[in-house]
């Protein structure tokens, strides 16, 4: 089974009260690259064939982090692992509600329709998306990936939390209107594994847990050897906890009534955003 990571950006300046979408040039803050850091070290001691980034830069940033921590025998040719870079991981492009206050946009009517009917939403101006197209591209770019990579191959994806719901929801087998009803937090960790015939959600939302699952099969103890199990048995597994989430904000939104994917326990009292 090709096994995939999902993880989404760390937090920056602004998330938990502005729509980001494609903002450019928003880059993670000091709590975003502890997160990055953290699961870069949760993550070092599993093999990956990949590692593949939205465009945004919070998420290139995620990324680097994680592949600067990579094991030497998975350095790039000249230098330290190489990430790919892929469009269709991109945050969902909001359109002319794109760099707007979450608590304005409440007030739209058009927030109503988001919250209880996604499937039907196509963004506001030129720009807007579907969010239906937001979910097919991101679907598609995975299955190429597993199909690029082989069934055997673990591979990491850095993306959006919108993006990384509705592929987590396709792989349910969830309707893209109940979509919301999945937490992806910022720098969470959400595991995937398919097969031919249908794929198994192993995990959503981890943001500290033990990871020692995803290491690939030990190999048949060699006669007269400890062998590999015994070594993947003693691996230290991370158990640091998440820190604590920040006091509420004023925005007077629910924590999970967002679009973007939301802060999750993360609320700047003032300033935030999403994506």
């Amino acid at each position: 089974m090709t096994t995939v990571l999902l993880v989404r950006h760390g937090l920056t300046a602004v998330t938990g009260k502005i729509l980001l979408g494609w903002t450019p040039g928003v880059g993670l803050d000091d709590r975003g690259r502890r997160q990055a850091s953290d699961l870069a070290r949760r993550l070092a001691d599993i093999p990956l064939a990949a590692i593949v980034s939205s465009p945004l830069d919070r998420c290139r940033q995620t990324a680097a982090a994680i592949a600067g921590r990579r094991p030497v025998s998975e350095a790039s040719p000249g230098g330290p692992r190489q990430v790919e870079i892929d469009e269709r991981l991109g945050e969902c492009r909001y359109g002319d509600w794109t760099g707007q206050e979450l608590a304005t946009l409440a007030k739209d009517p058009l927030w109503a329709v988001v919250q209880s009917h996604p499937s039907a939403v196509v963004f506001p101006g030129p720009e807007g998306e579907a969010l239906r197209d937001t979910q097919a591209r991101g679907v598609s770019a995975v299955r190429e990936w597993n199909e690029r990579l082989g069934p055997d191959a673990t591979w990491l994806l850095c993306s959006h939390g919108d993006v990384i719901r509705t592929v987590v929801a396709d792989a349910l087998g969830m309707h893209l209107d109940m979509y919301h009803r999945i937490t992806v937090d910022p720098c969470s960790l959400t595991v995937i594994r398919y097969n031919e015939r249908r794929p198994f959600v192993r995990r959503i939302n981890d943001t500290g847990g033990d990871v020692v699952e995803l290491l690939p099969p030990p190999l048949p103890r060699a006669e007269g050897s400890a062998g590999a199990a015994d070594a993947a048995a003693s691996s230290p597994g991370s158990r640091k906890s998440p820190e604590p989430p920040e006091s509420p904000g004023s925005s007077g939104l629910d924590v999970d009534e967002v679009i973007g994917g939301g802060a999750g326990g993360f609320r700047p009292s003032a300033g935030g955003g999403t994506g």
